[in-house]
Parts: structure tokens; sequence; C-alpha cells
């Protein structure tokens, strides 16, 4: 029962930490497209917002993983590995819940 509930807390918290990751990727790619402008302060409130959730947990990665140029491949990183993460709390919650 302990891992059920641990796999349903740690699977929402990845969930929203996934919806963030996506958010920041089209988020930076409306920007680079001068979609939206950063001079809009919603925009830039949500754009800090999202950097100080993010960029913790993606520094590590980025520290970890060899320089690709332009193309930051740390959020895919981070996605797969959360993923990985809610898989095994998956299985331990099957097989001791």
């Amino acid at each position: 029962m302990l891992f059920l509930t641990l796999y349903e807390i740690v699977g929402y918290l990845i969930s929203i930490l996934v919806t963030v990751v996506i958010v920041q990727f089209v988020l930076s790619l409306l920007i680079s497209f001068n979609v939206v402008n950063m001079h809009n302060d919603f925009v830039a409130a949500i754009w800090r917002a999202v950097n100080a959730i993010l960029e913790p947990i993606l520094r590590p990665i980025r520290r970890i993983m060899p320089a690709t140029g332009q193309i930051d491949l740390s959020p895919m990183v981070l996605i797969i590995a959360l993923t990985i993460v809610q898989i095994v709390l998956k299985n331990l919650a099957m097989a001791y819940g």
C-alpha cells in the first residue's frame, strides 16, 4: 500500500514536471521565432518561472552531457529519466502493493 501511494504521488509530480519541460520547449520556440516577445511582462514572468523550476534540475544533466552545439538535449534526457523512475516505482508498487 505504501509503494502504491508513493507511486501515485511521484507520478503526479513527474507529470507536472514533464508538462513544465514541454512548456519551456514550446515557449523557447515561440520566443526564438518572434511569435511572442520577451518585452511582454506576462511572457517574461512565465519564462523566468519555468527556468527557475527547471534550471537546478537541468544544470547537472548539461554538465554530464557532451556539447551538441545549438541543440540542448538535456530536457529530453530529463523526460527519459523521469519516465524510467516512474516505471521502476510502478513495478515496485505492483510487486509490494
